[in-house]
């Protein structure tokens, strides 16, 4: 998944961006409410983790702007506000939840998992497709009845082409979903990943098919 952190607390920003990319994730961050609407403005996220106080002006006109436009993408407010009315105002103006500052790392994590299960509309945590069975939360990938040990970007593609077998995905669309903006790309890191799919993929009913000047889609293997 791609998470923006709008967070201006440098230590407490590194500190959630490292849990989160161990777990896989790709995270963006961005220190002012002016950053965060470029990153929003052209990249597409999964989920967006937004403090409410920032140097240039409130989380949630931010929250606000982005429901204006109908932007459906799930945000978490952190917030320092432990008052009732603050926490009902972040919900009302379209906040999928909200953690309370301090609070456990833990605890974010398992909100996050909570709000993208209901994000797919779905209270598994498994994805099954063909002969794939996927958990996003315990990373793991299945096989033909063999758990896979894969690498964090490798369970990330999978997620994608899971979630919407039958899409086609350009490279630059799996590069911006796998990579953050400050990662150097090489040109040829996708086709790396989609090799080592394949392989994994095998003995599995799906398979990745190229299509020329196009992308990769997931398709079952007839």
């Amino acid at each position: 998944m791609k998470f923006l952190l709008v967070e201006d607390n440098l230590d407490l920003a590194n500190a959630i961006s490292s849990r989160m990319q161990l777990d896989g994730h790709v995270v963006d961050h961005a220190a002012n409410l002016e950053d965060a609407r470029a990153f929003v403005a052209t990249e597409e996220y999964d989920l967006i983790l937004l403090d409410i106080m920032l140097p240039d002006g409130d989380g949630r006109e931010f929250l606000r702007q982005h429901r204006a436009s109908r932007l459906h993408t799930p945000v978490i407010v952190l917030t320092a506000r432990s008052q009732v009315s603050d926490r009902i105002g972040s919900l009302d103006l379209g906040a999928d939840d909200y953690v309370t500052k301090p609070f456990d790392h833990a605890e974010l994590e398992a909100r996050c998992r909570a709000v993208l299960r209901r994000k797919s509309g779905s209270s598994k945590s498994t994805i099954e497709v063909g002969g794939i069975i996927f958990d996003p939360v315990a990373g793991h990938l299945t096989v033909d009845g063999v758990t896979l040990s894969l690498r964090n970007r490798e369970l990330r593609m999978i997620e994608l082409f899971i979630n919407a077998p039958g899409q086609v995905f350009s490279k630059q669309k799996l590069a911006d979903r796998l990579f953050s903006y400050d990662d150097n790309v090489s040109d040829n890191a996708i086709e790396v990943y989609v090799g080592r799919l394949r392989k994994h993929l095998e003995k599995s009913g799906m398979k990745i098919t190229t299509l020329r000047g196009l992308g990769y889609r997931l398709d079952h293997d007839d």
